[in-house]
């Protein structure tokens, strides 16, 4: 629930600029100032890669709450820069720790976030400072990880596997896992 894709949904439903959130945010913020708003960044604790963007996602709508409809329409591409900066923050250095401390120096980011053109600039820049090679697709090729996942199933079905594709849904994981 706290993904960055979700946030970037939620967000531009909150705003009332339509769906999916990311694409449209990423194109406002291009006409808005990231440092205009001082939103919160997401840190579960020191040196952990865990986060969340639940209370970025709260701290957005008391904000937007607190402006007259005027005042939003004036500002709204400085919200949505400076919301979009959150988020590229917190993804930027949960990356770059994760790098660190797991010692790796190859990094895959896809996803429909990874198209978004703040989040891969501030990408090509960690992967020269900190000699990660990143591998990103184009941006034509990132999409929702769940729609990437349909196509695939849609796949197997036209090749007419001959396989049972019964299961038993959780809706909670159970100690130990689901299985």
């Amino acid at each position: 629930d706290d993904a960055a894709g979700e946030a970037f949904d939620k967000v531009a439903k909150l705003l009332n600029l339509g769906y999916p959130g990311g694409v449209i945010i990423d194109k406002l913020a291009k006409e808005g100032d990231f440092r205009a708003i001082h939103f919160p960044r997401a840190r579960m604790s020191d040196n952990s890669n865990d986060f969340s963007f639940s209370g970025l996602k709260t701290a957005v709508l008391h904000y937007v709450k607190q402006l007259s409809k005027d005042e939003k329409s004036k500002i709204l591409p400085d919200i949505a820069a400076s919301f979009q900066e959150a988020v590229v923050d917190v993804l930027i250095e949960k990356i770059k720790n994760a790098s660190n401390s797991l010692k790796v120096n190859n990094v895959v980011v896809a996803g429909g976030v990874a198209a978004n053109s703040r989040l891969r600039k501030r990408l090509f820049e960690l992967a020269e400072t900190e000699k990660i090679s990143l591998f990103i697709p184009h941006p034509s090729l990132c999409t929702d990880n769940a729609a990437m996942i349909g196509v695939a199933g849609s796949n197997f079905l036209e090749m007419n596997f001959n396989q049972d594709l019964t299961m038993n849904a959780l809706s909670r994981w159970e100690i130990g896992g689901p299985f």
